[in-house]
């Protein structure tokens, strides 16, 4: 079959690979009708993730169609329209009894990250093998290991450009907003208008926030999100984002800030202001309120440096943090999209067939004609 795969030195490309097989009864092949370009390939495709190998096949987000399922598969059948959540969860272990799926210990195709984060990483779609990655969906066929648990039927009434969505971007903006227990009266901050940040933002306002705020450095973003989710943007370039956060907050502060700022491709390139990325992440503590949560949404690897941690002390503010949101939001976000509450084609402002992969990354990567995430078909 045909797949998009990272080709090193910041490259990709269409290779041919073997087609995907069962190989446990808890398995099933999906037929991709949809990927995503996702802002967690960033890292890999600039090289910052040396346990990648040339020939990984990318993609986290993906929706397709059942063409085969295990023997111990209950919730689908062939023919079934599915979409698939980014991280792969066995739903008995521990950490998915607790509902922490994107925690789960068996959920890994191989070695992980013990080492640079102190506990073994959760599997997911399009990482790479060494980091207990999966195959993504940037291809023909993908296995979607433990089916029952993390791919979900979606609605008649769903398209597929709206529905691809709720794989990764609209699970990870919402869990923002609940990291942050956002309630009704609250003054919310978020830094980045990508496709998370936007979600973010929407999820602020359908949980009673009173103002929303969001900071980025494009003004096409900025218009996108204010005209979709009806929230206040904010030009980082034009203003003193402290001082105007303070000003629409009563003094105080946003209650909740979230970064949602994700990875630029380039180092120098806003929201990066060094090599570390933590300019929007240390502007978040400064702005948040005494008292408040700061929630950051996050797909860089390595390390920060030059956390303002006595601010966090001193201001006795919470932080929370989420690399991926598991699946069981899943199904009530697919809800939302079938009654147009959660309305997400718009983020799609580019659509590619695969075999046009590597200028759909390129688009991404740069930012380029308006672009905030590029739609694939196989």
């Amino acid at each position: 079959m045909r797949a998009l795969c990272w080709a090193g030195a910041d490259a990709v490309e269409v290779r041919r690979v073997p087609d995907p097989e069962l190989r446990n009864a808890q398995d099933m092949i999906v037929r991709v009708r949809r990927s995503i370009t996702c802002g967690a390939d960033l890292p890999l495709l600039d090289g910052r993730v040396p346990e990648a190998s040339a020939g990984e096949v990318l993609g986290r987000e993906f929706l397709g169609e059942v063409v085969e399922v295990g023997t111990e598969v209950r919730r689908h059948r062939v023919a079934d329209r599915v979409v698939v959540g980014a991280a792969v969860a066995c739903g008995a272990c521990w950490f998915c009894r607790q509902g922490l799926l994107a925690c789960c210990d068996n959920g890994t195709s191989g070695v992980t990250a013990e080492p640079e984060w102190g506990q073994p990483s959760a599997g997911g779609f399009g990482r790479p093998a060494r980091l207990g990655g999966f195959a993504g969906g940037h291809a023909e066929f993908v296995r979607v290991p433990y089916a029952d648990v993390g791919a979900f039927a979606v609605p008649e009434s769903v398209s597929d450009d709206r529905a691809v969505f709720a794989a990764d971007a609209a699970p990870a903006g919402w869990y923002g907003a609940e990291l942050g227990e956002v309630a009704p009266g609250d003054v919310v901050a978020v830094w980045g208008a990508g496709a998370v940040g936007q979600l973010t933002a929407g999820a602020a306002v359908a949980r009673g926030a009173d103002r929303v705020i969001v900071v980025d450095d494009r003004d096409d973003r900025l218009s996108m999100v204010a005209r979709h989710a009806g929230v206040e943007a904010l030009n980082h370039r034009y203003v003193d984002v402290l001082a105007e956060l303070r000003e629409r907050s009563g003094g105080r502060g946003p209650d909740v800030c979230v970064d949602a700022s994700g990875v630029p491709a380039e180092p120098n390139r806003w929201p990066l202001t060094e090599a570390d990325g933590g300019a929007a992440l240390r502007e978040a503590v400064h702005a948040c309120r005494k008292g408040g949560v700061v929630v950051v949404l996050d797909a860089r690897p390595g390390v920060v440096d030059r956390f303002p941690l006595g601010a966090l002390a001193d201001k006795g503010l919470a932080v929370r943090a989420a690399r991926r949101r598991g699946a069981t939001a899943i199904p009530e976000l697919l809800a939302r999209m079938a009654r147009d509450e959660l309305v997400t084609e718009h983020l799609a402002t580019h659509r590619m067939p695969l075999e046009r992969g590597a200028d759909g990354y390129a688009l991404f990567r740069d930012r380029a004609d308006g672009c905030v995430r590029v739609v694939f078909t196989p």
